[in-house]
């Protein structure tokens, strides 16, 4: 497919893309939000730059634009964030999303440590007025995109201004590689584009390389450096002493369809000393699963009315957005969603981080070699289907001794394969030339 064609399908889509923005709305109202952003123009809050003035002009300092496209990517930013900004004292950063969840996720960490120098938008989809018009606006020194974020037009629009161009962190499934076969020129045209791609194995940099990219390095995954917040972690601790309950489980970022299978292993398997924390991925479904949870004859209580349910509750639903280190803090067995179905499983580092034992289903794709490397390590466990996963937790849960050699385990990998921030940070640097290092 010619970049023509590709934004031809784009133009015609719109009337799609407005009603797919008013339907995901129905379910999340803050997808009505910022729509002018997403079209390229910007919103005008207050405490942002632009149009900005030529890097190094008075009264403006340059920004670096980093991608993280939702809530992973965003939090595994973090790292990254806090040592450009330290890299980088006469910089701000503009950090741009793609989804409401992603840019509460962006607000929540932004206010809390880095007020008035990291800035948030939406990323404007790919039509090419639209990122013309993005890019114009921010004249950014130079831009960050975060594990599989290939966007044809704005590829192409920021190298016509001269942007060099990163993609970190990155990441390409043998499956998705089989996707972006199909459209192979394209895709090639893109990633040979990029100043610099990191990838975070050397498996990824393989695949990689085979769709044309060219300056491709392995710095590793940026998410074994995140750090449990220390504020939830004790939160987290606070819920369990509450709860008095012997065993905890927490299935933890569960995706449609998951829910259904976990209840009715629940309800095969009945255990009165087990409290089941369920956290769905998916803001919008925290209703529908409660409602499930209900029709299935288990006793349900939710965070967003207490933080103490009661003995006799089955199930805790975790309707709460930024609190994963909490959950996790308060389990003594994880579970890691999307990966029950072939949805591709979710990111496991984040509760091994928390020393929490983990358990995965079948379908890892998106995280293959880390859920490989967690389970050679022993800090994770695969099981094959729902009932496997709870008589896999009820063994746990039952065995202390077992249960502290896989919170060990869990812990040492989380810490054994951290750097990734430093070394894609020293990556980068020659992409920020104009920047004053002292």
């Amino acid at each position: 497919m010619s970049r023509a064609l590709y934004s031809l399908v784009w133009y015609l889509a719109t009337p799609l893309v407005m009603a797919y923005l008013l339907w995901r709305s129905r379910r999340q109202p803050a997808y009505r939000e910022h729509w002018a952003e997403r079209f390229g123009i910007d919103s005008g809050a207050a405490g942002v730059p632009g149009p900005a003035a030529a890097p190094g002009s008075p009264g403006e300092r340059a920004l670096i634009w980093l991608h993280a496209v939702s809530v992973g990517e965003t939090r595994a930013a973090e790292s990254l964030i806090a040592a450009l900004l330290e890299r980088f004292p006469e910089h701000d950063l503009l950090l741009t999303q793609m989804t409401p969840t992603g840019r509460e996720a962006a607000g929540q960490m932004v206010a809390s440590r880095w007020p008035g120098r990291v800035h948030i938008r939406y990323l404007p989809y790919d039509y090419p007025h639209a990122v013309a018009r993005f890019l114009e606006h921010y004249r950014p020194v130079a831009g960050i995109l975060m594990e599989t974020e290939l966007w044809p037009n704005l590829i192409a629009a920021a190298e016509r201004r001269g942007v060099p161009l990163a993609l970190v962190n990155a990441r390409l499934s043998p499956r998705s590689l089989k996707r972006a076969r199909r459209f192979e020129g394209i895709a090639r045209r893109a990633l040979a584009s990029f100043a610099l791609i990191a990838a975070q194995t050397e498996g990824d940099a393989e695949r990689l390389r085979s769709l044309g990219a060219a300056a491709v390095i392995v710095t590793g995954n940026l998410k074994f450096d995140q750090v449990p917040a220390a504020d939830l972690v004790a939160l987290g601790r606070t819920w369990r002493a509450l709860w008095e309950r012997p065993r905890v489980l927490v299935a933890a970022s569960t995706r449609e369809g998951e829910e259904a299978l976990l209840l009715a292993a629940l309800a095969r398997n009945p255990d009165p000393g087990r409290l089941t924390v369920l956290v769905p991925r998916h803001p919008q479904r925290f209703d529908a699963v409660a409602a499930m949870v209900a029709a299935s004859g288990l006793t349900l209580a939710r965070r967003s009315q207490t933080s103490a349910p009661a003995a006799a509750v089955d199930v805790w639903l975790g309707d709460s957005m930024g609190e994963m280190p909490a959950y996790y803090a308060a389990a003594d067995v994880a579970f890691v969603g999307g990966s029950l179905l072939p949805l591709g499983g979710q990111n496991l580092i984040e509760a091994c981080a928390c020393g929490v034992p983990v358990l995965v289903g079948p379908h890892t794709f998106n995280f293959a070699d880390a859920t490989e490397q967690a389970i050679a390590a022993g800090a994770a466990r695969r099981v094959a289907d729902a009932d496997e996963m709870i008589a896999a937790a009820a063994e746990l849960l039952a065995d202390s001794i077992a249960r502290t050699r896989a919170s060990a385990a869990a812990l040492a990998f989380s810490s054994m394969h951290g750097g990734a921030t430093a070394r894609t940070i020293a990556a980068l640097m020659p992409l920020v030339p104009s920047v004053r290092t002292s």
